[in-house]
């Protein structure tokens, strides 16, 4: 790619825009120069159409030319004046990072102080203000609404924020945690335990949560289950937040409704969750504004 960024490049560009408009502006000339004289003919092309129909070779009318004109002197003074000769950055120095840049700091001079005064609330407090709720609800749907859904009720793979049920924790300082600094979970794959055992396995977890399943199956796998399973899930299969295991005695599925066939995937595939972290990016104030706006959904004002 160095030969895209040496200094020929820049000058190939400039001469050949400079010698674009210094070609229009020749040929203008050399058109506004032609003119009939009185009682003069223009000339005939030698097209005709419909027998009749010929093409005159008449001037260019003076207002086009005009026009014409005023689009070249324009083009000139806007090189002049911003970026498109090369390397050569135009007399106001402007380029779309330094707007950005400008623009954000104004953004930031005039927010961040509301940020940082509702980021120094609790979340319950920011859940109960609707200015700083709105304002958490905005920053959600700027960034998480497109894995969480725009009313935070989540998709296959990813929680839904409006139920009680946390995989994680729903604490305020553990909803901070998670989006700050991210979350990821695994469920490794047990494909070694045998079909037969999955399959035991898994109406065991549907018996759990009361699901129709085979009772004598679910049986034999509850065996499996505690030798295999219980470390993360728990005994009872209640799962454990400081792992990111979920419960399993609830009717609430990350993956799919939690049908027998899903159930058999997720054992034997096992899966791989990831929470980006969002504190680098947002900031702590805008974490602690998101953060007590999630708390919002699954703790609604009385």
């Amino acid at each position: 790619m160095s030969e895209f960024t040496s200094g020929f490049w820049s000058v190939y560009i400039t001469l050949i825009t400079l010698a674009s408009i210094l070609a229009c502006a020749l040929l203008l000339w050399r058109l506004s120069t032609k003119k009939l004289a009185p009682g003069e003919k223009a000339s005939v092309m030698g097209h005709v159409w419909d027998e009749n129909l010929e093409e005159f070779n008449n001037p260019l009318p003076m207002w086009w030319m005009y026009l014409f004109w005023i689009t070249l002197i324009f083009g000139v003074v806007y090189l002049v004046l911003y970026p498109g000769l090369g390397s050569f950055g135009g007399v106001l120095k402007w380029s779309s990072t330094g707007q950005y840049e400008g623009e954000m700091a104004k953004a930031k001079a005039r927010y961040e102080p509301k940020f940082a005064e509702y980021g120094a609330l609790d979340l319950a407090s920011i859940a109960a203000k609707p200015e700083a709720r709105d304002m958490g609800e905005r920053i959600f749907l700027n960034n998480c609404a497109p894995c969480h859904a725009s009313d935070g009720g989540g998709r296959p793979g990813f929680p839904n924020l409006r139920d009680a049920d946390w995989q994680w924790g729903g604490e305020p300082d553990q909803i901070v945690q998670t989006i700050t600094a991210g979350r990821q979970a695994m469920m490794p794959p047990w494909a070694q335990l045998g079909e037969e055992n999955i399959k035991n396995v898994a109406h065991y977890v549907l018996s759990l949560s009361g699901k129709t399943h085979d009772s004598m199956r679910a049986t034999q796998g509850k065996e499996v289950f505690a030798a295999n399973c219980a470390a993360c899930h728990g005994p009872e299969g209640k799962g454990n937040p400081a792992l990111g295991a979920p419960n399993l005695t609830d009717n609430i599925w990350l993956y799919g409704s939690g049908g027998e066939s899903t159930i058999i995937q997720t054992i034997t595939n096992g899966r791989n969750g990831v929470m980006p972290a969002w504190e680098e990016f947002l900031g702590k104030d805008k974490v602690k504004l998101v953060a007590g706006y999630v708390y919002s959904l699954s703790h609604p004002a009385k």
